[in-house]
């Protein structure tokens, strides 16, 4: 689903945004850790029936983000960019929790932003503002 419908599907099913700019709706009724928290609940069944393809992809994520030549905050940049320029709202919330735990500064988060910007133009910039307002949220 495109950003735009999204949005959309939100307006309809919730009438009262219809009196909110776009940015209200977009930004100050994203709830990331409500996001992880929802996602980690609705993969809870799908994690005992598929067990062996979960914790396969458990070790991969566990093996691929573990510090080695590259650290493991670095690593989890490059996660939430890929994230943001794929239009992953999870994404964000997961890698933006991750980076705080990983000691990521403000600066650090803002120059990847830029990065993701301009390889992924307004889509990307979209999701930067996203991805910020998960960091304050986060704090």
């Amino acid at each position: 689903m495109h950003g735009w419908q999204q949005v959309m599907l939100c307006l309809s099913q919730h009438p009262p945004l219809l009196n909110k700019s776009l940015k209200e709706i977009c930004m100050s009724t994203f709830d990331h850790p409500g996001l992880i928290q929802n996602i980690n609940e609705s993969l809870g069944p799908f994690r005992k029936s598929q067990s062996d393809a979960m914790q396969g992809f458990a070790q991969l994520a566990r093996a691929s983000m573990a510090e080695g030549a590259i650290s493991a905050k670095n690593k989890e940049l490059i996660a939430l960019a890929i994230g943001i320029t794929q239009h992953c709202s999870g994404c964000v919330g997961f890698h933006v929790k991750a980076l705080r735990k990983l000691g990521c500064t403000r600066e650090e988060l803002e120059e990847m932003l830029t990065i993701c910007v301009y390889m992924g133009g307004g889509p990307a910039l979209m999701y930067s503002a996203e991805a910020l307002k998960a960091w304050e949220t986060m704090a």
